[in-house]
């Protein structure tokens, strides 16, 4: 057995670790740190140059993977511009997209998209999400979404989906 495919299982449990972080770090004071995101792009390096080491990859793969998070971080960057995304939440998402590659992108962008879906109905419904949660006494929705959505925990879990589906492929 080659050292290739536990240093691919190596980098995918990285990968998974550093969007736990991301999503603790946004919850606690709704920012994601630069370095996070870069962590995440060295991963998904060393796990596609093993990957083609091992022949389990290719370089058309490996190029349509960082195609995708290219694709990704310039429409971000136009949610970015609205004022819809963070910034650290447009690189987490570009980061995390070089693991999903055009494969899983899809479901990669629907789990987050639904798990932010549930976020955002928690707040709604009242729950004390982020840093800047209203008061307990806040009741209007107005006060709800004005501090704003922590995002990083909905892409943690388009994140961790990817890492499940490519751990078990």
């Amino acid at each position: 057995m080659s050292l290739l495919a536990p240093l691919q299982s190596i980098c995918l449990i990285g990968f998974a670790l550093l969007l736990a972080w991301a999503a603790w770090q946004d919850l606690r004071t709704m920012r994601i740190a630069d370095w996070v995101s870069l962590a995440i792009v060295a991963a998904f390096g060393v796990w596609a140059l093993s990957g083609l080491a091992a022949g389990n990859t290719t370089f058309t793969r490996i190029g349509l993977a960082a195609g995708c998070g290219a694709a990704v971080f310039a429409i971000g960057a136009l949610g970015f511009a609205a004022g819809a995304l963070g910034g650290g939440d447009v690189k987490l998402l570009a980061a995390s997209s070089l693991f999903a590659g055009p494969a899983l992108l899809l479901d990669f962008l629907m789990v987050t998209a639904l798990a932010g879906g549930v976020l955002g109905l928690a707040m709604l419904a009242g729950a004390r999400i982020g840093p800047a949660a209203p008061a307990a006494g806040e009741a209007s929705v107005a006060g709800r979404l004005r501090g704003g959505l922590p995002y990083g925990p909905a892409i943690a879990a388009g994140g961790l989906w990817v890492a499940m589906a490519l751990a078990t492929s």
